[in-house]
């Protein structure tokens, strides 16, 4: 990073005034479970990393809700995220960053710093019906009404970000009207970045990762009043009947592709791998201690993934650990003594 200094202030950019110091800035509420990934047999021919040789390794996940408000809103319309990491059999870890959201908004650090001071929230503005129409007539998806109690959000700085900057336009407009899913495995989430693997015989390839609901993505009804509080509740009441699946899908890039743009999709007829499938079946008993205090990091890494030279992806590593120290959470184990200490 070229300003050592900006990890810093995009942590403090993502404070939201309803948020708590002693929570995530971001996807602040959110459940763990645990569970196990099995690798597929064509796996091991593409990636030399442990969790990808067919054997079961053990996961803990944190699924949460995107908002950095320390107030919950299950039913609201909002981005969705999936934290795994994947405990490996040396006694060290990686982990794999996801969101419902297919692309990220900024290609770059700073202007992700720009883009989140422009996000803040802010009072809410009723769209006039009139203004509905012309945002369709320009192609723009019109504001939607505030829910019951919400007074604040962040979406009219970010459409006017977006209108200003094109790079962000594509994954605006999708967070604005990206819905509630029914349950938080009935959602898919990517993980946006593009990493590089590396393959027995040395061949190194970029790809893109992507968890699938083997139930199926559903959403709840956009029309019906939203819930507050279901998702954790639904996910619960899933385990106990019986374990939710994901199937991990690898998109394989090709030259012309955005390597090192997460704002920019890949064609949709990229070559898929099916990579393994993530089985979970337990609520973390204590939520606090074996999750909420874990620290999940896109740059917790293993043998046969790195980073592409995606600027994000490799900023949002400092990020991670500053919004971790400054909540008093547990250190991310990239080392292996801290492996074995969590």
């Amino acid at each position: 990073m070229e300003d050592p200094g900006i990890a810093e202030r995009l942590v403090d950019s993502l404070v939201r005034p309803d948020g708590s110091p002693k929570k995530r800035p971001v996807h602040t509420i959110g459940i763990g479970a645990t569970g196990s990934f099995l690798a597929s047999h064509v796996a091991r021919d593409y990636c030399i990393s442990k969790h990808f040789q067919g054997t079961e390794t053990p996961v803990t996940v944190r699924f949460s809700n995107g908002s950095g408000s320390a107030v919950q809103h299950d039913g609201w319309s909002d981005v969705r995220g999936m934290a795994t990491r994947f405990h490996l059999d040396d006694g060290t870890a990686t982990d794999l960053i996801a969101m419902t959201l297919p692309e990220f908004f900024t290609p770059t650090p700073e202007t992700f710093l720009d883009f989140a001071l422009a996000a803040k929230p802010a009072k809410f503005s009723r769209e006039s019906p009139w203004r509905k129409i012309l945002d369709m007539l320009k192609l723009t998806p019109p504001m939607r009404d505030p829910y019951p109690g919400e007074t604040v959000r962040p979406d009219e700085g970010a459409m006017r970000f977006a209108d200003r900057n094109g790079y962000a336009q594509l994954a605006v407009f999708q967070a604005a009207a990206i819905g509630a899913p029914a349950s938080y495995d009935r959602a898919s989430y990517h993980a946006v970045h593009t990493f590089v693997i590396t393959a027995p015989d040395g061949t190194r390839r970029w790809v893109r990762f992507t968890w699938q609901p083997i139930a199926g993505v559903l959403d709840t009804n956009p029309n019906a009043p939203p819930e507050d509080v279901y998702l954790q509740d639904k996910l619960r009441e899933r385990l106990a009947l019986a374990p939710a699946r994901f199937s991990l899908m690898m998109s394989i890039g090709e030259i012309g592709d955005a390597f090192d743009d997460p704002t920019r999709p890949w064609p949709p007829h990229r070559v898929r791998v099916m990579m393994g499938t993530l089985t979970l079946d337990t609520v973390v008993k204590d939520q606090e201690a074996d999750c909420e205090r874990l620290s999940f990091n896109p740059g917790l890494l293993t043998d046969g993934i790195e980073p592409s030279g995606d600027l994000v992806l490799r900023a949002r590593k400092d990020v991670y650990e500053i919004s971790s120290k400054r909540r008093g959470a547990v250190p991310c184990p990239f080392s292996r003594s801290q492996a074995n200490d969590e």
